[in-house]
């Protein structure tokens, strides 16, 4: 199992610098003037040729590809993300706080998508075909295929403009998380329940089930076997489920006000705040490698032929 777990840390360190350079890579490649952003952001009346080349040297922008990347790479090692275009100030006090909001929003939300698509995973698994299968299936189909948006919309209009119950924006207490945290979960419930219901009616043909109802096990218990076995499948996608919702937050934030990445991204994507871009875009992809890790992780827990030392 340590064996497993030090391989799979290690074949992490080569992807995420793949990802850096890339990251890096692809602001390079922006067809907006980074010296431009800045100093339209500094409200410049009229940009000369010495102003700019000023700038672009400031910037560091006038020295080599990868001189640039290189030194952005160990500061990012350093947690240090450069300053904002707009702002001039360091960009890791400004992210950090947001990283914080979006965390504890996207926490609870999986915390609620994890219950729920376990819970409808099994009651339809053991009743597959009947009409509770049909019903539920119909309506979660239903509703995922709404946009966020117009589902926020909705319960906006109905919580809190026209029952007055909910705050429409702001966290200001635990009241403010429930109407973002019922769009993300009614968003992708749907989508992950039907994953442990696959799984869960892919082991019920399994022959260590008929065997448990001829040793007298009661079903229960082999339901409870047969939940253990399907997460093993499940786990790896509930794991990369959570930087895919940390993503989609951009919307649900935008439209409550909730001060996280996601308000954090468009603004800077609005003002073409470019380090602050490049932040966003790395803090997302070292959360894709680290879930996935994760996730094989505790599959190997689960697993274990996974947790032969070979």
């Amino acid at each position: 199992m340590g064996r497993h777990i030090i391989q799979r840390a290690l074949l992490s360190i080569p992807l995420l610098l793949i990802i850096s350079f890339l990251t890096f890579v692809f602001i390079q490649l922006t067809p907006t003037d980074p010296v431009e952003a800045v100093l339209h952001a500094q409200g410049v009346p009229a940009i000369t040729d010495e102003l700019r080349l000023e700038t672009k040297s400031a910037l560091g922008l006038d020295r080599p590809f990868m001189i640039r990347y290189l030194d952005w790479l160990a500061a990012i090692l350093q947690l240090d993300f450069g300053n904002s275009y707009v702002t001039g100030k360091p960009i890791g006090p400004l992210l950090g706080p947001a990283l914080l909001h979006t965390v504890k929003l996207t926490g609870i939300s999986v915390i609620a998508i994890v219950a729920l698509s376990i819970a409808l995973g099994v009651i339809c698994a053991m009743r597959e075909g009947r009409m509770m299968d049909k019903s539920v299936r119909g309506v979660f189909f239903m509703l995922t295929s709404m946009p966020p948006y117009w589902i926020s919309a909705l319960l906006i209009w109905y919580f809190s403009v026209h029952l007055d119950l909910l705050p429409t924006s702001g966290m200001g207490s635990f009241r403010s998380y429930v109407l973002p945290v019922t769009v993300i979960t009614i968003s992708y419930a749907g989508i992950y329940f039907r994953v442990v219901r696959s799984a869960m009616l892919a082991n019920l043909n399994e022959g260590y089930v008929l065997y448990g109802r001829a040793s007298g096990l009661t079903e229960r218990r082999i339901t409870l076997h047969i939940l253990r076995n399907s997460l093993q499948s499940a786990v790896s996608v509930f794991g990369m489920a959570i930087p895919v919702i940390v993503g989609s937050t951009v919307v649900v934030e935008n439209l409550f006000a909730w001060p996280g990445l996601g308000t954090l991204s468009v603004n800077a994507i609005l003002s073409r705040d470019f380090p602050m871009i490049q932040a966003y875009i790395l803090v997302l992809a070292v959360g894709f490698v680290l879930f996935n890790a994760v996730s094989d992780m505790i599959n190997a827990l689960l697993n274990p032929k996974l947790r032969e030392d070979r």
